[in-house]
């Protein structure tokens, strides 16, 4: 049965969804404990990947803007058995960032409201937000797509804010790092626990186009989106990293609580003007959290269930709300995945940081294998699908373009390589290694598994 969607995603929306898919306030502490060699990073990255990798999704996103995004083009390069194992591991590694996110969620609140919320306590709000998320997600796109177009403005408010309140801590205080020139070169030691955090910081160019039959005009709209955004993007994460490290010492710098713990040192200064400051921010990043899963969440559950009304992955996570036509099944298994991590992870954790950093690595590297197909079907269908009209498209011709998807696949595979090694907050890495490659192997075999039954119904 053919679905007729509403075309409600205009330019300002695609513009604010990506910037708010793409900034994570979640993340930016964890890269700024790279250190002043994070700057170095950010600009490397910018070049060698973000600016090709968006420019590919442009491309991509204006060619074929079908509903699934990232699952139609590894279709029309590759096949159905790639293509259903890109939707699967694409939605399920949302399934398990939520937990991380919404633990971050009750980190800070405990942080600014309630310092004595012990795990369970925070585990409990993390789920309590996990089905907040699910049911905000459900919502026709037309409602719900106010969740992250105002979470891109508060975003942009909070990274700002941090940068201006480490501009005036360094006039005031001095910078709280050392910044000589050599700070500023680039040492693997202490990189290659952090750095894949940077390259995931770049992620979610092709998230909008998960909705392109929902978009008023994706051909014009989703090159420009990109572009903008990007520049917007990067600007963002560089004023923010700035102002943490201008705050707070590296030894000081919490990769959970590392925003708010720097907003809070400002305001230890500056009197009763401080609580408030201290109340404003904890309220803005909080909401950021929120915006994050429904973001997220938008984008991943719509590919999902573009591939399972194809009959590629059990239908009934394709099944679609009877009023709002949003893929209600798909949100709740999303919310039972997100509490059952919650709560499967408080049992043996010792701190809040384990919790997420283990989450995290997870999620994010399951969420890096899908990008391993974007790069080659990018190619592949540049000489398979020649004839159709591309009304943006990458300059520099076939050359510019292998150089682009070569550069594209080895951030991502080095990026992935990176995460089994963590930082220091994990304490037990053999243990933590094996969570990460069994857990990514067991994702894997369920997905191949779920696509060979529903293979098999469909015969």
């Amino acid at each position: 049965m053919s679905v007729s969607f509403k075309k409600v995603l205009k330019y300002w929306d695609l513009f604010l969804f990506n910037v708010c898919a793409i900034v994570v306030l979640d993340t930016v502490a964890s890269s700024a404990a790279i250190g002043m060699q994070t700057f170095f990073w950010w600009f490397l990255t910018l070049f060698l990947f973000f600016i090709p990798y968006g420019l590919i999704t442009a491309e991509l996103g204006s060619a074929w803007p079908s509903e699934g995004g990232i699952y139609v083009w590894v279709k029309e390069a590759f096949g159905e058995k790639w293509a259903v194992m890109t939707s699967w591991l694409y939605w399920v590694n949302v399934a398990i960032w939520m937990p991380s996110v919404y633990v971050l969620f009750s980190g800070t609140l405990a942080q600014v409201f309630a310092p004595d919320l012990d795990i369970w306590a925070q585990t409990f709000i993390a789920i309590v937000m996990t089905w907040v998320t699910v049911a905000a997600g459900i919502l026709e796109l037309g409602k719900s797509k106010w969740i992250p177009n105002l979470g891109a403005i508060v975003k942009a408010i909070v990274l700002l804010g941090v940068g201006v309140l480490g501009v005036y801590w360094t006039l005031t205080r001095g910078f709280a790092n050392p910044f000589t020139p050599q700070d500023l070169l680039p040492s693997w030691s202490v990189a290659l626990a952090y750095l894949p955090v940077v390259v995931y910081n770049y992620m979610g160019f092709e998230l909008a186009s998960s909705a392109g039959e929902e978009m008023v005009n994706p051909q014009k709209d989703v090159p420009r989106a990109i572009i903008f955004a990007g520049a917007a993007i990067f600007l963002l994460y560089v004023i923010g990293t700035f102002g943490l490290l201008a705050i707070l010492p590296l030894d000081k710098l919490s990769i959970v609580t590392g925003i708010i713990d720097s907003v809070i040192e400002v305001a230890n200064v500056l009197g009763p003007a401080g609580e408030a400051l201290i109340i404003i921010f904890g309220i803005m990043i909080l909401y950021t959290f929120l915006a994050n899963m429904v973001t997220w969440t938008l984008g991943a559950n719509r590919v999902l269930a573009s591939t399972a009304s194809e009959g590629l992955l059990p239908r009934s996570l394709g099944h679609l709300h009877s009023k709002y036509l949003s893929p209600d099944y798909a949100y709740y298994l999303t919310g039972i995945i997100s509490t059952l991590l919650l709560i499967g992870n408080a049992i043996p954790a010792e701190t809040v940081a384990s919790i997420f950093w283990t989450l995290f690595a997870l999620s994010s590297l399951i969420f890096l294998l899908p990008y391993l197909l974007l790069f080659p079907s990018f190619l592949k269908l540049r000489y398979k699908r020649p004839e159709v009209a591309r009304p943006y498209k990458l300059p520099g011709g076939m050359p510019l373009a292998w150089i682009s998807a070569i550069l594209g696949e080895l951030f991502i595979a080095m990026a992935c390589i990176f995460f089994f090694m963590p930082p220091e907050e994990i304490t037990d890495i053999f243990l933590y290694e094996v969570e990460l490659a069994g857990g990514t192997a067991a994702v894997l075999i369920i997905g191949y598994l779920l696509y060979i039954w529903s293979k098999r119904a469909r015969a």
